[in-house]
């Protein structure tokens, strides 16, 4: 390590599913939001668009997920799904947080880093993960609201996925007025977190298919501390 890298700040960017927990979050929340038959429902109204977002990626699958959040949550009072999203997530976390990724964030939280957690699932709970463990920031994708204080079912913004993750993140370290340019570690699992990656300083691979995934470019987590920082 330089003498300019070890006075610089360190940020710690972490995707939530598959990265810090096992799997994806969202269909287990919508189902704890909406109940499993109607979001079975709905998702097989919309198999196929669900289907050709899951093959392409991108904004096929922004769009998919969005019709999806429609059906289910439009019209929902914002302050009881947030609340009953409090309580999904730390019933997730309890069954379903990565050990390996887990100690991880911890290792940077006891170096003094600024962690940070960067999600596709809506921020309505992404800000518990946050709070639950220790980071200083979480950005996930933020849910539309009516003036009265219903979800429209829409996003607020765009899908915090791909190119707006990188943005996020972007703006958030901004918004904390470093001195000087920070370190990134970033740790990911799927092509959603290509871009995150791409711009770190420390891309990790934190997805279990090794060569056949799509991070395989970039060097895979493991159980030791990094020795760069």
């Amino acid at each position: 390590m330089t003498e300019d890298e070890t006075a610089a700040p360190v940020v710690a960017a972490f995707d939530l599913d598959g990265t810090l927990t096992e799997g994806g979050s969202v269909f287990r929340w919508l189902r704890w939001i909406a109940g499993g038959g109607r979001t079975f429902a709905a998702a097989l109204r919309l198999a196929i668009p669900l289907g050709v977002g899951a093959v392409r990626s991108g904004p096929s699958a922004d769009r998919a997920k969005e019709r999806l959040f429609l059906r289910l949550l439009a019209g929902r009072d914002e302050a009881e799904v947030t609340s009953r999203s409090h309580a999904f997530i730390l019933d997730h976390l309890e069954q379903r947080l990565r050990p390996k990724t887990l100690g991880r964030l911890r290792w940077h939280l006891l170096q003094g880093h600024d962690v940070v957690i960067v999600s596709a699932s809506p921020q309505l709970y992404v800000a518990v993960v946050g709070e639950q463990l220790g980071a200083l920031g979480a950005l996930g994708t933020r849910l539309a609201t009516d003036p009265l204080g219903r979800l429209t079912g829409g996003y607020l913004g765009r899908n915090c996925r791909g190119s707006e993750k990188m943005r996020r993140l972007s703006d958030w370290i901004a918004e904390r007025n470093y001195a000087t340019e920070p370190i990134i570690y970033a740790y990911g699992n799927s092509r959603g977190d290509r871009r995150l990656l791409r711009v770190a300083t420390y891309p990790i691979n934190a997805g279990r298919l090794g060569r056949l995934g799509s991070l395989r470019r970039y060097p895979r987590l493991t159980s030791e501390a990094p020795t760069t920082a």
